[in-house]
């Protein structure tokens, strides 16, 4: 019988896309410290030598953005001129305006409404003890595992990827781990199998170990299977704010609204949402309602209450998804004043998210289960 695998990767914060995340969202941090009412809407690409930081800002802060940015390239590791993306000598070219005033209309605290309109999902599930998704839990921890080695090891260099392949039986209860891959750039002194052997041995074995796994059993294990990863960061690719969506989220394995979360202020459904639909998902989890769930909610732009709330639980609820979707409706406010109020999301929080992960992450607001009890205790009258 042909297996059922389901597979997640992720990056490390030295993928060019994710270089220019952490600029966004270094940015929005710098501006909300100052100004915690800020309006934030911050795009950056980067590339050989080059980094472009453009979008709307409206804020009281006084942020030099090109130091922002060199010292979040310094902190993520690119400070070797040789590899052509360097903290120190890369060109910034800046080109910031304010936030359109039409937008600015329907979003302004005495209106309340969302930023833009679209849908977001959160998902939560047991596969493992953060409600995480295994293989999108295994890919991010094997990612943040690497950033470490990356950063007490002279011989690698910032960019990385990691992927993750699991193996469920038909009812959807996991059997193994079926492959397991990882790429890290590297300084030509690294020499190729002592590489992968410091991977295999200082990476993977031990992350699978936390997650009750042994490395012995993983049918498949790929390391910089290409062979020499040296030319690599935004001088290998260029890279782009937000084209890691689903790597910021749940691995594919929950559904995906399309929109991105770095570089924008909380009034921005988009990303606000997102952690609530998280959050609520999360809860009724924790709660016991359900092994697997998926949130969805609404919005249309200027308009504060969400145009819908969906529960799915996929047949694993103890009530209905519809009681579920009563019993968020009831306890929580999903308005974006009210989302930003309970996670207090005006506080510069972002920039981490951007270099660990956005869902499955210790200390986080939105991961807090806070609201299972009273989720539980209402379902049961």
């Amino acid at each position: 019988m042909e297996k059922r695998l389901f597979t997640s990767e992720c990056v490390t914060c030295g993928h060019p896309d994710k270089v220019a995340d952490a600029i966004s969202d270094a940015i929005l941090d710098a501006c909300l410290a100052q100004d915690a009412a800020s309006r934030v809407a911050c795009e950056t690409m980067v590339t050989t030598n080059f980094c472009l930081i453009c979008g709307e800002i409206t804020t009281k802060a006084v942020v030099d953005y090109p130091e922002v940015a060199r010292e979040t390239i310094r902190k993520i590791g690119y400070i070797y001129e040789k590899d052509e993306f360097c903290a120190d000598t890369v060109e910034i070219l800046c080109k910031i305006h304010t936030q359109s005033a039409d937008i600015a209309l329907g979003t302004n605290d005495d209106v309340g409404g969302a930023g833009d309109q679209g849908m977001m999902f959160g998902g939560a599930c047991t596969q493992t003890p953060e409600l995480m998704p295994l293989p999108a839990a295994l890919s991010r921890a094997l990612s943040n595992r690497l950033t470490e080695c990356i950063r007490s090891n002279d011989l690698l260099r910032p960019d990385g990827k990691t992927q993750v392949s699991v193996e469920f039986d038909e009812n959807g209860k996991i059997i193994g781990i079926d492959t397991v891959v990882v790429s890290v750039m590297h300084s030509e002194d690294f020499e190729i199998s002592e590489l992968r052997k410091y991977i295999r041995q200082g990476v993977i074995a031990p992350v699978l170990r936390k997650y009750g796994f042994d490395i012995e059993n993983v049918a498949h294990i790929h390391i910089n299977p290409t062979g020499n990863f040296v030319i690599g960061g935004p001088n290998g690719d260029t890279g782009l704010t937000g084209r890691k969506i689903i790597v910021d989220t749940y691995g594919g394995y929950f559904s995906h609204g399309g929109g991105a979360f770095s570089g924008k202020d909380p009034t921005k459904v988009d990303r606000s949402g997102a952690y609530m639909a998280r959050y609520m998902a999360k809860n009724l989890v924790a709660a016991g309602l359900a092994k697997q769930v998926q949130v969805q909610i609404a919005y249309a732009i200027g308009v504060a209450e969400p145009v819908s709330v969906r529960v799915d639980s996929y047949g694993t609820g103890k009530i209905s998804d519809e009681e579920m979707t009563a019993l968020l409706r009831k306890t929580c406010d999903l308005t974006p004043a009210g989302i930003i109020r309970k996670l207090e999301l005006r506080r510069p929080i972002y920039g981490k998210t951007a270099m660990e992960g956005h869902f499955g992450v210790e200390d986080l607001p939105w991961e807090q289960t806070d609201l299972a009890n009273t989720l539980k205790n209402l379902a049961q009258k």
